[in-house]
């Protein structure tokens, strides 16, 4: 049986909105879904960067959490 793991990329758009891409892996497969939009992709490469692209382009969420405050 495969294990499950999921991680989650957070960023902010210019608004201070929320928008979160779930990274789920099973096995060596990897699965990429925005809550917000529901956009879904299978990454089997730097899936991390794919959602973080998803982000910037579909939403214009680029705020890191881990980084700078959102702009105002």
């Amino acid at each position: 049986m495969s294990q499950i793991d999921e991680s989650k990329v957070r960023r902010w758009d210019q608004h201070g909105r929320e928008h979160v891409v779930r990274v789920q892996r099973t096995g060596v497969q990897r699965t990429i879904e925005c809550d917000t939009c529901g956009w879904r992709k299978g990454a089997q490469f730097l899936p991390w960067l794919k959602a973080e692209e998803h982000l910037a382009e579909a939403h214009q969420a680029t705020v890191d959490p881990a980084g700078a405050e959102p702009s105002r």
